[in-house]
């Protein structure tokens, strides 16, 4: 019986600083896929010198680039990743274990964010950051719904989940983290007014304090000091620029 086949997907936007050591810590899988969507700098001869599936166009909507990429993929199973993610060689060596064993069909898989090269443990998940995802799937198993940003996503089959990391290198300093936040609801206003989805004011206003509450406390934000004072004004004005924004575009039709 043949070893099941792992393709490593990582999905990019001109990440040519980001893109080889992302890559390199993946060599072990039996092929690498790099979608690049309106990629204009090096990034796609970096993907191919270092033997990379090239996979290259415009997808403007997040699901459908993530599906874009999956769809690429030969392999019987996929780990996902971004650019600026790196997996561990513990979580290198238990993959090769897992997808030979096939005792599930998707893995959550833990994650060590990162604020320039210090790793912060506390205050992620309220709209800033994630602890974990299901990065690793056997094809089928998992779907992107459609959006800008932060897409749902649909898992099917049975839960694993695995010890090793991978390594998140969110952002390098306050200045990316809030240029991240001023981009990320910028495609969140723009998927609202699409759908009509428009929030009122008061719930907004309430999601701005239970955020900076679930960030900084809940999640223990306050361990990481002015760090997490940073991520919980992340987490709590997230909703309210989302707010501002759907109304500047409404007014401007």
């Amino acid at each position: 019986m043949n070893s099941p086949r792992l393709s490593l997907l990582i999905v990019a936007r001109n990440e040519a600083r980001q893109l080889e050591p992302c890559i390199r810590s993946g060599d072990f899988a039996d092929e690498v896929v790099v979608l690049l969507d309106r990629s204009e700098d090096g990034s796609a001869e970096i993907a191919a010198g270092l033997g990379a599936k090239v996979v290259a166009g415009a997808w403007p909507d997040e699901g459908q680039r993530r599906m874009a990429g999956i769809a690429a993929c030969s392999g019987d199973w996929v780990l996902e990743l971004d650019a600026d993610e790196r997996i561990s060689p513990a979580l290198a060596a238990e993959i090769g274990t897992e997808i030979r064993d096939g005792k599930a069909d998707h893995y959550l898989i833990p994650f060590r964010n990162h604020i320039g090269d210090r790793w912060v443990q506390f205050g992620w998940g309220a709209y800033n950051g994630v602890n974990a995802k299901a990065s690793l799937f056997r094809r089928g198993h998992k779907k992107w719904i459609g959006g800008r940003v932060h897409p749902a996503i649909v898992l099917s089959g049975t839960r694993g989940e695995l010890r090793g990391h991978i390594d998140h290198y969110v952002d390098e300093d306050l200045t990316a983290m809030y240029s991240r936040l001023n981009r990320y609801t910028a495609l969140a206003a723009a998927d609202a007014v699409e759908r009509n989805a428009i929030p009122r004011a008061g719930s907004t206003i309430r999601r701005f304090f239970s955020r900076f509450i679930r960030s900084y406390i809940q999640k223990r934000g306050y361990r990481e000091g002015w760090r997490g004072v940073a991520l919980a004004l992340f987490s709590a004005m997230y909703p309210v620029l989302t707010y501002l924004k759907i109304r500047e575009r409404r007014e401007r039709r």
